[in-house]
């Protein structure tokens, strides 16, 4: 693989500014031509839908907790094999998350830290935090940072005069605040790039200012330190390459506002081992997609369109149906909520849901549950035999309600997940799979060969 420019970048600490400096920065390099590929350090759903955006190219998920070091080499040696220039985009503070933190991929990538550091109130501090970050770990390499939040030339002379003495940079860049763009929020983070967060507006003024503010010629002349592609591993077989596949499975993907978080490789190893996903709207459909071989329900925000969901009676009833005549259904947080018998929002209002699950879904003002799980199937089902173990990220503020006093023989549902925290997580009911936990099929892909196989029965 050519040496290309490649870099990540990440932050002194969460909140840095460390998205819109991203965005703004693939955006620039995006108007000057170049082929710009993206990837996001962690679990996230929502920024590599941003970088979508800008790109017009999937944004993946290097993840070395969900996904493993093999996976991660592979996917970024893979996608990135055609771009002009390769940004990935850290999580949290550089150093945070451990063995998954942005510093560790960092490593493993052999890629150069480009680091944000949040000045707004700081002056000559802000440079003895880049000295700290530089000597922290000597194994990485931080060779440009920029300055975030710079309110007036005076503020950048002091920060500027301290890194120049302090710190050992090959470039040094002062972004400046009060710009006219802003990435509104939710519960669940900032808004999807297919919503347009920022406006046509937004991204004109955020991609000037990062041509007036910083050095996007030396930036972009990042490249990997050493050798970048050692200890990769070969690249996934398709199930055809190997000889298994017979025939094509239609895979009823749900995506639409409500159902919006999936990773772009797990639907990619479906089509290539085997899958055509047929996209439906839970929200706007009143009818499934006809020949459908499994369902297959995304997490995202069932909570924000509860009642649009709730008055399409006639797509749940066409999903009761098909759970009736056992087609397999495999739902993940969002999802499984729509699938449960009822959903109380934030505001206190309750919506009919699907009703495979017995359950009741109700959302809180605060985050339940947040991070990565081992799971082990508690039985054989359709994403493999007893036993198996399964890697992903839980992440919702809701809770489901279980009818405790109903006697263990006449419940309709079993756990699906004992997890390494010695807890259980995920129902089956029939065919239908549903769970809290977003799963990562990179470094599994025999589970999606186990539900081809499954389909052949």
């Amino acid at each position: 693989m050519r040496k290309r420019p490649a870099f990540i970048i990440g932050a002194a600490k969460s909140g840095s500014g460390k998205t819109t400096l991203t965005l703004g920065i693939v955006a620039a390099l995006v108007e000057r031509g170049l082929t710009v590929q993206c990837f996001k350090c962690g679990p996230d759903f929502i920024d590599p839908t941003l970088h979508r955006a800008i790109t017009s190219k999937n944004s993946y998920n290097l993840d070395l907790r969900m996904m493993g070091a093999d996976c991660c080499r592979r996917t970024y040696e893979e996608k990135s094999r055609d771009a002009d220039v390769v940004v990935v985009e850290g999580v949290m503070g550089l150093f945070d998350g451990g063995d998954a933190s942005t510093a560790a991929l960092a490593k493993l990538l052999n890629l150069p830290v480009l680091l944000v550091v949040d000045a707004g109130s700081a002056a000559e501090s802000a440079a003895a935090v880049v000295h700290g970050f530089q000597s922290f770990d000597s194994e990485l390499t931080i060779r440009n940072v920029i300055f975030n939040n710079i309110g007036s030339p005076r503020h950048r002379q002091l920060i500027e005069e301290a890194a120049m003495n302090h710190c050992s940079l090959d470039y040094v860049g002062f972004f400046g605040r009060d710009r006219n763009y802003h990435i509104p929020e939710r519960h669940l983070g900032l808004h999807m790039g297919s919503e347009d967060p920022l406006g046509q507006d937004g991204l004109t003024h955020l991609v000037t200012a990062v041509e007036q503010d910083l050095d996007l010629d030396a930036i972009a002349a990042l490249s990997p330190v050493g050798c970048a592609d050692s200890g990769v591993a070969e690249p996934w077989q398709s199930q055809a390459a190997v000889g298994e596949q017979n025939r094509t499975y239609r895979l009823g993907l749900a995506l639409d506002e409500a159902f919006c978080f999936y990773y772009p490789q797990n639907i990619e190893l479906f089509e290539q081992r085997g899958f055509e996903i047929v996209r439906f709207s839970p929200l706007h459909d009143t009818m499934l997609p006809d020949g459908l071989d499994m369902l297959y329900f995304g997490g995202g925000y069932p909570e924000s369109y509860g009642s649009e969901l709730s008055r399409n009676r006639r797509m749940r009833e066409e999903i009761v149906k098909a759970h009736h005549h056992d087609l397999p259904i495999y739902a993940e947080c969002g999802g499984f909520m729509y699938l449960c018998r009822t959903l109380k929002d934030m505001d206190g209002g309750v919506h009919q849901m699907v009703g495979i699950f017995p359950f009741d879904t109700v959302m809180n003002q605060r985050l339940r549950k947040l991070g990565y799980r081992q799971a082990k199937l508690l039985k054989d089902c359709i994403l493999g035999a007893r036993g198996t173990q399964v890697k992903g990220h839980e992440f919702h503020y809701s809770d489901i309600e279980i009818d405790d006093k109903e006697p263990e023989k006449l419940r309709k549902y079993e756990h699906l997940y004992s997890l390494d925290n010695n807890s259980h997580e995920g129902y089956s009911v029939g065919s239908a799979l549903g769970s809290y936990v977003h799963l990562h099929f990179g470094d599994s892909v025999s589970v999606i060969d186990h539900i081809y196989k499954n389909m052949q029965k």
